[in-house]
């Protein structure tokens, strides 16, 4: 009888700790979701990844009559901020993914779609101040060194973020976050620049150099 209440107590004393480490690992990757989550969780947008390409021109032409309608608002309906808001367009594809045009690691450009006769885009004088000479996309990563989304610089170079974009740059470090800027195929007179730490992108114009 001895022997059995020894085997048995030896057998709960062995399972035991192995029953705490299942939970605790368990609770590990608990942990681990919830601060994924915190900390946005997509492992597959910015975090340093730079698209090899930019986005190919956009085929989804029957957004123009609704921009051009856009257009045709009263100025004070249009501010940039209120027009975000109004026209309630989610770019968040996948759970965790940014609210704001941004670019998947396969290189899947989201929310660069509305067409050439996108009138949130228009320009008047297109390049007015020349073309950016800089470099494009992968291989040539900026660090931003200044301003604001109406006047920024890097390298010697200066743009501003087009008013339409205002509201997807409110978490952009001015002084510091990496930038790449690919050409857009569809808005003439705007760059697209990439934030490779958020992974997000925004309409840029070219002000010339220093």
């Amino acid at each position: 009888m001895k022997n059995v209440v020894v085997l048995l107590t030896l057998l709960v004393a062995l399972n035991h700790p192995t029953f705490l480490f299942g939970r605790g690992a368990d609770g590990q990757r608990d942990g681990q979701r919830e601060g994924q989550q915190r900390n946005g969780g997509a492992h597959d947008v910015g975090r340093g990844h730079v698209p090899a390409h930019g986005p190919a021109p956009s085929r989804n032409a029957p957004r123009a009559q609704e921009n051009r309608a856009a257009e045709n608002r009263a100025p004070e309906s249009r501010a940039p901020e209120a027009r975000n808001q109004q026209e309630n367009r989610s770019f968040r594809d996948r759970p965790n993914h940014p609210e704001a045009p941004h670019v998947h690691h396969n290189d899947q450009w989201v929310g660069h779609d509305s067409g050439r006769d996108d009138a949130h885009y228009h320009v008047d004088h297109p390049w007015e101040h020349g073309r950016f000479t800089g470099g494009f996309g992968r291989g040539h990563v900026y660090h931003l060194g200044g301003g604001n989304r109406e006047r920024f610089w890097f390298g010697g170079f200066f743009f501003n973020v087009a008013p339409y974009d205002y509201g997807y740059v409110g978490d952009w470090n001015w002084d510091g976050d990496p930038i790449v800027i690919y050409e857009d195929p569809d808005h003439d007179g705007w760059y697209l620049a990439y934030n490779s730490r958020l992974g997000t992108y925004v309409h840029v114009e070219y002000l010339g150099p220093r």
